[in-house]
């Protein structure tokens, strides 16, 4: 009798049945995704918006009109595209970072695990979650820059390439720091103690030319100034650093991020008991 392995149409157990990609599953996770935040816009979306609206009214408030131009820019137009970046990246991260965690902690990481999707389409439907949050957040903010402020945006090829390149970097960094965390603790003392100094320390509230060495030549080392400074220089049209630069130093960082979130996912580190 033929053996049942060699019969024609039989496919075994852990073959892959989808082709190269399996679309199916990657839109099914990328949709969970977005609909896991679009169901709580208020914690959101709208949030951070309301966070973006406080920072402007507390320093139009404090400085006034005294407040000399910064790179030949009123306060408030060099202002907000730094406001803008540092909500993008803290909600790109936000994203992936409280997915994984909350599914670790809960004990239903297994429902992303078991499903025949690769590592690869694993890391993608989490990054359209984060992507998708960031793009509507900036879109938002950028809205309420040109009502508010009379703000439009310069290069809009640029800001946007800034804003995507900000959202796939701190969505990675966002999944690699959930797939470290074993609790929610863990997870608030990385958020706390390195997201948000570096995004506030990083050219949002001032030029990074105002500050002293070494710090100054320091700054130019960090990844995240180069996000802000970009996104400055697609909105306000004006910047710190060279935006070839920028865009190859943030290029280089995001490819590193992703690596290495692929290289985890595969082998199952942290993730798999």
């Amino acid at each position: 009798m033929q053996p049942i392995q060699s019969r024609p149409g039989f496919r075994q157990m852990g073959v892959r049945r989808f082709g190269r990609v399996n679309w199916l599953g990657l839109y099914t996770l990328s949709r969970r995704e977005i609909m896991r935040f679009l169901s709580v816009w208020q914690q959101t979306i709208f949030a951070p918006l309301m966070t973006s609206a406080l920072f402007v009214i507390v320093f139009a408030l404090a400085l006034g009109q005294n407040r000399d131009e910064v790179m030949g820019l009123p306060y408030l137009a060099f202002l907000g595209p730094g406001i803008l970046m540092m909500t993008v990246i803290q909600n790109a991260f936000a994203n992936t970072s409280s997915s994984i965690i909350s599914a670790k902690m809960q004990g239903n990481i297994v429902d992303t695990l078991m499903p025949p999707l690769s590592a690869g389409e694993i890391l993608a439907g989490y990054l359209t979650g984060a992507v998708t949050r960031a793009l509507i957040v900036a879109a938002a903010i950028a809205t309420g820059m040109a009502l508010v402020l009379g703000q439009g945006v310069a290069h809009p090829f640029w800001a946007l390439a800034f804003v995507v390149l900000g959202a796939l970097l701190m969505g990675g960094l966002g999944l690699l720091a959930a797939i470290v965390a074993q609790k929610f603790d863990q997870m608030a003392v990385i958020t706390n103690f390195i997201v948000t100094p570096l995004s506030f320390l990083s050219g949002t509230f001032y030029s990074v030319e105002a500050l002293p060495q070494p710090f100054r030549a320091l700054a130019h080392w960090n990844p995240i100034f180069y996000l802000i400074d970009g996104a400055r220089y697609g909105i306000a049209g004006v910047s710190d650093a060279p935006v070839l630069r920028g865009l190859a130093v943030c290029g280089l960082a995001v490819a590193l991020v992703l690596f290495t979130a692929w290289r985890w996912l595969a082998s199952g580190y942290r993730m798999k008991p």
